[in-house]
């Protein structure tokens, strides 16, 4: 099977997506083949600079590149010959086997949408992030931005594909699934927690155990935290500040360092028919090469087959 890696995507690109392959190579024991989608004279000097094996890392020119002020859906019609074009096409005809860039968030988003489709249960894609708990396990709280609004349906949905991910990649036997809400109490929250709550309570395919509170998101309350996009981005954000501003302070604990992304690489985008992998714009070596790791995994296991499954 072969990763398809965007080498032009994220603030350090291309060097870091180089030093990030290295990485993967040297720690996998099996490492898949990369297909570096990129432009040449930026791409191989790094990949001679960094002896990168030839044989499992395969270049691959494209002449363009999908700048982040670029409009999404303009900059994949005009720009075919951009990494992230190529790679939505290959990923679509079956030359390689899944996606990753720190591209272009947007652009990744109409891709997946566009050149891969939904599944054919899903009504909408879903983004997630892994939550370092206080239990040191890991949570995932879904959606953390493709949805801004949402209805009770979609927060349904999301627990499903949130359950079979925090089951197959993460290594939960049992998620237990809660959704986010200003109170436990059934009745609590607005329209949508209220609607979605009995959908969720009815959901045989997840392991509800109902309403937990902000307070609740870093603890053991729930393996699997659904939301609307617009709440989660929030979360994720203020998440996202924890790392940096303990750092900042001079404040260096294990729980606080499991907070800086890096760790976890990027977030795939659940309830599409391959694995498509997003990185933060800031991405170094530690994140590519987790990345990649992510990708493995889910191919490694057949995450989207047992996705399908479930929904």
């Amino acid at each position: 099977m072969t990763i398809a890696l965007d080498m032009m995507g994220g603030d350090f690109a291309p060097l870091e997506p180089v030093k990030g392959i290295l990485r993967y190579l040297a720690e996998t024991p099996e490492p898949m083949q990369v297909a570096m989608l990129g432009h040449e004279d930026a791409v191989l000097p790094l990949l001679e600079q960094h002896n990168i094996d030839a044989a499992r890392a395969t270049m691959i020119h494209c002449a363009q590149v999908v700048g982040y002020h670029d409009h999404p859906v303009k900059a994949l019609k005009e720009k075919q010959q951009s990494s992230i074009a190529v790679g939505f096409g290959m990923l679509a005809q079956g030359k390689v086997d899944a996606f990753i860039s720190a591209g272009n968030t947007g652009a990744m988003l109409v891709g997946s949408m566009f050149s891969l489709k939904p599944m054919e249960q899903v009504l909408r894609p879903t983004i997630a992030t892994i939550i370092p708990r206080e239990d040191n396990r890991l949570g995932l709280l879904l959606d953390v931005g493709i949805n801004s609004d949402c209805k009770p349906e979609n927060l349904n949905q999301f627990a499903t594909m949130g359950t079979a991910y925090a089951r197959e990649i993460l290594g939960i036997g049992n998620p237990t699934v809660g959704l986010l809400n200003i109170g436990e109490e059934e009745g609590k929250g607005n329209l949508l927690a209220q609607a979605a709550y009995p959908l969720l309570k009815a959901n045989a395919s997840i392991n509800f155990l109902g309403n937990i509170e902000g307070r609740d998101v870093l603890d053991q309350s729930a393996d699997v935290v659904v939301c609307d996009g617009f709440t989660g981005n929030i979360i994720l954000k203020l998440l996202e500040s924890v790392y940096t501003i303990t750092h900042r302070q001079g404040i260096h604990h294990p729980y606080f360092n499991r907070f800086h992304f890096e760790q976890y690489g990027g977030t795939p985008i659940l309830g599409i028919e391959k694995p498509v992998i997003i990185g933060h714009g800031v991405s170094g070596a530690e994140a590519f090469g987790n990345m990649l790791g992510l990708a493995q995994k889910m191919l490694a296991t057949d995450f989207i087959g047992k996705m399908k499954g479930a929904l």
